[in-house]
């Protein structure tokens, strides 16, 4: 069984009761008068009869010996859930029905290693409606607690794939009709001149080094976001991702 998550952030939380509260074992209130989501989350919990209790006044807002993986404090730091993380889907049940006529965006992680980076991009993702992401298993950053409050929701609604070989998941989806829309700050041509009427799956590198060589081959097309003012030459992967899925999934 997969080791149950604490989540903290009530976004996250919520959006787990909504869509699977079978996996969502147990709430702790903030002791404080409820509002916002909280209110929500509270009605939820007794409707699906989910354990609930008060957190410690005195609870500690952190401490490292309750700490999780990637600096995600643990129960003890005050108010959040345990949920148990949720199931990947496979390659097949991800691109089953992809059409010409049903335009959409796809995404695949290439070693991406920062838990913070990993949910902003599902945060985004979940913003503009990207259809599944598929990451590495290897040599990524795990789904942690982390991941999911950073996400704020987004994990609950994109559908991901773990993917042992990526260059075969990308064959895969080539053969489905989607085009490989590989991401790199060297390539020359740029995000204004991809064509958006396409089925596209987006590839974003690891933060140091960019998608691999093995990984590049199997791309379509390989584009850059040039900079328009002096000074910084890159940005940071959670941001230019956004950038992408929104000039992608603009009409």
């Amino acid at each position: 069984m997969s080791q149950e998550l604490f989540v903290r952030n009530p976004h996250s939380i919520l959006e787990a009761l909504k869509g699977r509260p079978k996996e969502v074992v147990e709430i702790t209130l903030p002791r404080d008068r409820l509002e916002g989501p909280w209110l929500q989350i509270q009605a939820l919990a007794e409707r699906h009869r989910i354990r609930m209790s008060q957190g410690s006044k005195d609870a500690p807002r952190s401490r490292d010996r309750n700490r999780g993986p990637q600096g995600n404090p643990g129960r003890e730091s005050g108010h959040g859930a345990l949920i148990r993380p949720k199931s990947p889907v496979s390659i097949e049940t991800l691109l089953d029905g992809v059409t010409e006529q049903d335009r959409g965006v796809w995404m695949a992680l290439d070693c991406l290693q920062d838990p913070q980076n990993l949910g902003a991009i599902f945060r985004a993702a979940a913003f503009f409606g990207i259809r599944g992401i598929i990451m590495t298993t290897e040599r990524s950053a795990p789904m942690t607690a982390t991941v999911y409050d950073i996400a704020a929701g987004g994990v609950e609604h994109v559908p991901m794939v773990h993917a042992i070989n990526l260059k075969q998941a990308l064959e895969k989806a080539k053969e489905a009709g989607l085009w490989i829309l590989g991401t790199s700050e060297h390539a020359k041509e740029s995000l204004a001149k991809v064509d958006r009427d396409r089925n596209w799956l987006v590839v974003v590198g690891n933060e140091e080094k960019g998608i691999r060589r093995l990984t590049e081959e199997s791309c379509d097309v390989i584009c850059s976001i040039p900079p328009t003012g002096d000074g910084v030459t890159s940005l940071n992967v959670s941001v230019a991702t956004g950038i992408l899925l929104f000039h992608l999934s603009s009409n």
